[in-house]
């Protein structure tokens, strides 16, 4: 329509001057005006009672124009339903990310947790100005479309790295449809970042695995086909690989029970043990079992303890298995300076409570300050030749680390290139009875 025909211009002007009421003045000057001549003669009465007619619903539908473009003026919109201003409060409870748009892509209302999606979104601002996702634009124009919820999935890079779901979904008008002219949409965005990295941990758990089985596996079936083949009648070769295929065997087999067990621990791991258990025997018997590892090394092993008993809430066979990793660890990699010092004591942790500390220290090449954030992480080695060649799994502190979680317990690592390392296992102490086994140990 041209702006020249179009009433409203001047409604707003008389809007402006005389208010609400500007159209019933303008029409009662116009009766007066049609009144004058009707009673002194000049106009017949025929005439002028279909004029005040026209003239007074002339002035009640300019006054209705009048009042709905004081409405836009005020707010660019209608007021607020009181039907939306519950669905506000619904939306602003949700625990996701949620925004609902109304027909020209304008944020109705959201919730605080958009502000996580878009900082910069605002109420009655265009949505896609601020979120400016092309997943997300794409899904609202799919949407307003086909009349029907459409997903997408985006990522974002920083601050950080984290993946989201969008689901975009038509909302009917009051009158219970859709229609593609009065529908709104709703956004609800799910922060998939946990699944991800969940997915992105379980895929490099698998390929580890199959990697750590397949070289025993396959070091396996070339000394058969040797055996069967060229060395049949080598008694000399047959013995050496023989034995090598047993190291081998042994190597897989070591893998599958840390694998196991950590499976187990993890099932597990939101029970924590209970039983009293005393931890200088649980060492003692760990060292007595190495100590043929510890002669053919060349390192002297030294256990030095307080005279009072240090006991433990824990599961015995767990604390052992931590005990033997530590200490077959030190006595692997840090043979090198000949001696592996085992220390146990009593502290008190930062809220005050008391518990037991067993520090593994070695005297060997150490390890690099970039490496230690990463040690208890499931097959990650510092050296994956060196690790392999000492019959390693890269399971033993992962394992160490889960078994601590489930006792509430803390391990440390601290280590320098060329000085060594200490691992430090501290554990709440008990405060049941002395474990009976303690008198014999």
């Amino acid at each position: 329509m041209d702006q020249s025909s179009d009433p409203r211009p001047s409604i707003v002007g008389l809007g402006k001057k005389f208010g609400r009421y500007g159209p019933w003045i303008m029409a009662a000057i116009a009766a007066v005006t049609i009144a004058v001549p009707l009673f002194s003669g000049g106009l017949r009465p025929a005439l002028a009672v279909p004029a005040l007619v026209i003239l007074a619903v002339a002035a009640w539908y300019f006054s209705r124009l009048q009042a709905s473009n004081d409405s836009a003026a005020s707010g660019n919109a209608l007021p607020i339903p009181q039907d939306d201003h519950f669905l506000a409060d619904v939306i602003g409870a949700l625990p996701d990310p949620t925004i609902l748009l109304d027909t020209d892509g304008r944020v109705v209302t959201l919730n605080a947790m958009a502000s996580t999606i878009a900082p910069s979104l605002r109420p009655g601002e265009l949505a896609m100005l601020a979120l400016r996702i092309p997943e997300v634009v794409d899904a609202v124009r799919r949407a307003g479309v086909s009349r029907r919820p459409e997903r997408a999935e985006f990522a974002e890079r920083v601050p950080s790295e984290r993946w989201f779901e969008v689901i975009v979904t038509p909302m009917p008008d009051e009158d219970g449809h859709a229609g593609r002219s009065t529908q709104r949409l709703l956004l609800t965005f799910r922060d998939l970042s946990p699944i991800r990295r969940v997915e992105e941990m379980r895929v490099d758990f698998v390929a580890n695995a199959s990697h750590e089985l397949r070289t025993p596996l396959a070091a396996l079936s070339g000394f058969i086909e040797t055996l069967k083949g060229p060395a049949r009648n080598d008694t000399a070769a047959r013995e050496r690989f023989l034995d090598i295929m047993e190291a081998q065997a042994k190597r897989m087999a070591r893998l599958i029970d840390d694998l196991l067990s950590l499976s187990r621990i993890e099932l597990s791991a939101h029970v924590r043990p209970q039983t009293p258990v005393e931890l200088l025997p649980i060492i003692r018997q760990v060292v007595d079992a190495l100590q043929m590892l510890a002669r053919d090394r060349g390192v002297t092993v030294t256990v030095s303890a307080p005279k009072e008993p240090l006991v433990v809430s824990g599961d015995r066979d767990e604390l052992t298995r931590v005990f033997e990793n530590l200490i077959e660890n030190a006595l692997k990699y840090g043979a090198s300076g000949k001696r592996v010092e085992i220390t146990l004591s009593r502290a008190f942790n930062v809220s005050g409570g008391e518990e037991a500390v067993a520090a593994v220290r070695d005297y060997g090449p150490g390890i690099s300050g970039e490496h230690l954030p990463r040690l208890t992480e499931r097959f990650y080695r510092v050296d994956v030749t060196e690790s392999r060649a000492q019959g390693g799994t890269g399971l033993g502190l992962a394992l160490v680390k889960h078994i601590m979680n489930r006792h509430r317990g803390r391990l440390n690592i601290e280590s320098r290139s060329g000085e060594g390392a200490t691992f430090t296992v501290r554990l709440p102490m008990s405060t049941g009875l002395m474990p009976a086994t303690r008198k014999n140990s």
